[in-house]
């Protein structure tokens, strides 16, 4: 795992796209019990190089039921975004994850982790790429049926803070999934 992990992070694949320059990050391990797909590192964790380093790290660690010293032992979690390093900004915020990483190097990554419990898929590029045709029409709709995915798969959405209008609309996300989250969550970790 070292040596794939320091391939990743000496990665210059999509170098020519990112107006910010590379810095991959992921945190993996072979006795990882949980993987967190989510989108791409912003600006703060592309600076610090520390996944989800941020408002949405805090949200994403209040849904788990987890503080900061269990979300950052990789015995425990992972994390492998979609995209390793940060896209850069566009008009109503981060650009996509680049395409070239998670065809590169998850299924190297997830072959060398043999505990995997349980991948939560954090927004819709995670759902779409390890969902492929079971996901539903809207991202809504895909996590209000994450029970369909269980045991493997448990999708959310970006716990970033544009994300409370969503959350405010859909009220059955606080009430429902997140208890059910944190109940998976705290079964495996337990183990």
């Amino acid at each position: 795992m070292h040596s794939l992990l320091s391939q990743i992070k000496n990665c210059k694949i999509c170098e020519q796209h990112l107006a910010s320059g590379v810095n991959p990050v992921v945190e993996a391990s072979t006795n990882s019990k949980i993987v967190i797909v989510g989108q791409a590192p912003g600006r703060i964790v592309h600076n610090s190089g520390i996944p989800w380093n941020d408002k949405s790290g805090d949200n994403l660690r209040s849904w788990l039921g987890v503080d900061k010293s269990t979300f950052y032992n990789t015995n425990l979690f992972a994390v492998i975004p979609m995209g390793f390093c940060y896209p850069g900004t566009g008009k109503s915020g981060d650009l996509p994850p680049r395409p070239e990483c998670a065809p590169q190097w998850h299924r190297q990554l997830l072959n060398q982790m043999p505990n995997v419990e349980l991948m939560l898929l954090v927004g819709q590029y995670a759902q779409n790429y390890y969902l492929s045709t079971k996901v539903k029409n809207t991202l809504t709709e895909t996590v209000k049926h994450y029970k369909e995915y269980l045991p493997q798969f448990f999708p959310l959405p970006h716990p970033s803070p544009r994300n409370n209008i969503w959350q405010a609309k859909n009220e059955w996300f606080g009430r429902e999934v997140l208890p059910e989250l944190k109940g998976v969550v705290d079964r495996i970790l337990r183990q």
